[in-house]
């Protein structure tokens, strides 16, 4: 995971396929307290990543049924 984009420039699917690799890893099992906790908290990080790009989607969706409306 050493040459992973900052979250930011990820997009949301390269954010939830890592994301589905970390859980992957965690539920496999076999890592030590020290990299569960490491892949626990990047988790963490891509799902927040995950769901700004859902609340810009939804705000983008939003803009465009009011721009419609009006």
């Amino acid at each position: 995971m050493s040459d992973r984009k900052p979250d930011e420039q990820l997009s949301y699917e390269q954010a939830r396929a890592e994301l589905a690799q970390v859980v992957e890893r965690l539920e496999a099992g076999g890592t030590s307290l020290e990299e569960s906790l490491a892949l626990w908290e990047r988790g963490e990080q891509l799902a927040a990543a995950c769901q700004r790009s859902l609340d810009g989607a939804r705000a983008r969706i939003d803009a465009a049924r009011q721009t419609a409306e009006a």
